[in-house]
Formats: structure tokens, sequence, C-alpha cells
């Protein structure tokens, strides 16, 4: 892995990518469709690529990669986009936002993944106004977009009959839905989280609510943008938004106000479970020193006895005493069951 390029001092407009190195390809999907008609091809160069591209049908070109700047200005100059756009779609940090240009609308925001932990890629789609979406992809594989481009072959559901405002849209509503999945697994996780930290909690589990805690100061952060993002796009006077998909849009604004309310939950919850470890850990800890109060309070009283006949005296009247021995086990005896009937009476055991 090779370290990020500093971009400390560059000129704003600066394309430098600051994510992890990779010696792979950067492949290009072109998806054009109608209400009659579908093509899919797939490209290892953006030139023939072009030349494929039909001016009366819904354009998509799908870049997987974006580890290569001298592509991404390339795609620039050939669209007409801004130096800042194409730096923001190079930068991996970028915030989740959504910006008006004059001839295209573009949105960055974060695709997440879950395995064995939450990832992040960035995405960046681009609405131009030739009726034409290109979508950056960060990371090579698999992504959210596999049932929109099923639904387009098939001709299910709307996106063959609206435009590239509503392919635009789809994708964008397709990352929100994986948010919902990747919720409901965490869900699931908090519960069986849950069922541990009230039967058996041990130190694993702290460690593992650690984690999840850290989890979702990710998700949080992940999330929180895209509110403002589809608020903006929604709101958004450009003519490239017609009006049938606002209503879409209003809807995924509703949308994202409930993953970031779920979020919240178990924000919630996380922590409210952290504390009730702590409270475990600390009656637990009162237990044990309540019965070892008990104990030594039980024993203190013998000791003291055992004491005093322990020491070396050489005139002691109970030394004498046939029945001494006897009657000091009987003694210590009595104050041991007083105790523990005492005890019990103020319900200590």
């Amino acid at each position: 892995m090779t370290p990020p390029i500093d971009k400390t001092g560059l000129p704003p407009g600066t394309v430098v990518y600051s994510g992890e190195s990779t010696s792979l390809k950067v492949k290009i999907s072109l998806l054009e469709f109608n209400e009659k008609e579908v093509i899919e091809k797939e490209f290892f160069d953006f030139d023939e690529c072009l030349l494929h591209v039909k001016s009366d049908m819904v354009k998509w070109i799908n870049v997987d990669g974006i580890h290569n700047t001298e592509l991404i200005q390339k795609i620039g100059e050939k669209f007409n986009i801004h130096s800042l756009t194409l730096e923001d779609i190079a930068n991996t940090d970028q915030r989740s936002k959504f910006e008006d240009y004059e001839n295209y609308l573009v949105s960055i925001m974060k695709m997440l993944s879950h395995e064995s932990e939450i990832h992040a890629e960035q995405l960046s789609v681009i609405l131009f106004d030739n009726n034409t979406v290109i979508s950056f992809q960060e990371v090579h594989g698999g992504d959210a977009f596999d049932i929109i481009r099923t639904r387009i072959r098939q001709g299910k559901g709307r996106v063959r009959k609206m435009g590239a405002d509503y392919l635009a849209y789809c994708l964008i509503d397709a990352v929100v839905d994986l948010y919902f999945v990747i919720l409901e697994k965490f869900g699931d996780r908090i519960e069986v989280l849950e069922e541990e930290l009230i039967s058996d909690p041990s130190k694993e589990t702290m460690k593992v609510l650690h984690g999840m805690k850290r989890e979702m100061i990710f998700l949080r952060k992940a999330v929180w943008p895209m509110r403002e993002l589809i608020n903006n796009f929604e709101r958004s006077e450009s003519k490239l938004i017609k009006k049938p998909t606002r209503l879409f849009l209003r809807d995924l604004y509703d949308h994202t106000i409930r993953v970031i309310d779920t979020v919240e939950t178990f924000r919630d919850l996380l922590s409210g479970m952290m504390d009730i470890y702590l409270s475990s850990v600390s009656n637990r800890m009162n237990e044990v020193m309540k019965v070892l109060t008990i104990i030594s309070t039980i024993f203190i009283p013998v000791t003291f006895i055992a004491g005093v006949y322990g020491m070396n005296f050489k005139y002691m009247p109970e030394l004498e005493s046939p029945y001494g021995y006897w009657l000091c086990w009987g003694f210590m005896l009595t104050i041991m069951l007083s105790l523990l009937f005492y005890f019990k009476r103020k319900k200590w055991l």
C-alpha cells in the first residue's frame, strides 16, 4: 500500500487520488437503453467507449476505479466537468455532498458494504444535460447496482420509461437501501450482544461492544451528510430534474431520515449497553466484596477468642477447666450461628 499523496500546497482543482494504490485496470461499462432497446458493453479504453455511445438513448457510464487520475481528467475534458468536481471524485476522504453546476449535477456519497465489518467506498454520480449519467466507483467488484441493471435488462419498473434524472435517483436510492440492509444486520448483532451482556458478560463482550461503537460512529459519519445531499438534490431548481422524479426524491429523503433515526437509536442502545456492562461488573464486584465482608465479620470475634486463649500466660483459669476446650468451641459456634441468623434476617445472605 502506497501512502497517500500530500495535497498540501497544491492549487484547488488538482486531481490527486487519496485512496489505496492498486494495479488493476479501470473498467468502464456502458449501458444504453430506451423503452424498446438495451445495449450493454464493457471497455478498458474510454475513447473506444465513446465510439459506441448513441445520442438517442439514456446512457449510463460506470467507471470502476478512480485511481487513474489521467482517465478522470480525460472524462472531465470530454464532458466539461469542473476541475473542483474532478478533485472531489478522486479524493476518497470527501464528505458526501451535492453540487449544482450549469451543465450537470453531481452527488458524492459513501457506498457501504458489510462482511466482518463495515467498509465504505466513494461513489460519485453525475447527471448531465445530454441524458447521460456517469458513476465513479472507488473499488472494483460488486456494488449496489445489480438490481438496477436487472430491472433495465428485463424492462421492469419505470427506469426504461423515464430519463437520466430518474436513473440517477435509482443509483442513489440503491445506496440508501444498502444502508437499511447493513442496519438490519447491525440490529441482529446488537440483540445477540444484549443477551450475552445480561446472561454472562465478559471482557470479550466489552471488546465487541467497543468495536460496534466505533463502527456506529463510522456509519453515522457516512449517513448523516446524505440528508443534506438528498434535500439539496430535491430542492435544486435545475432543469435536469423533471417534476415526476422530484416526487421520488422526496420519498428518498424520508428513507434517509429513517436511516438516520435508526442509526441514532442504535447509538443510544450501544451507549446504554456500555452502561449496563459497567454496572454489571460493578454489581458483581459488590457481591464478591459483600461475601468477603460477611465471612470476615463472622470470623473476627472467633479469631479474637482464639487469639486470647493462644496467649502464653501461666495463670489462665480456663486452662485448668476440664470442659474449657468444649465450652470455648460452643461459645465460638454460638457467635457464628448468631451472626449468620442475623445476616439472614437482614436479607444480606
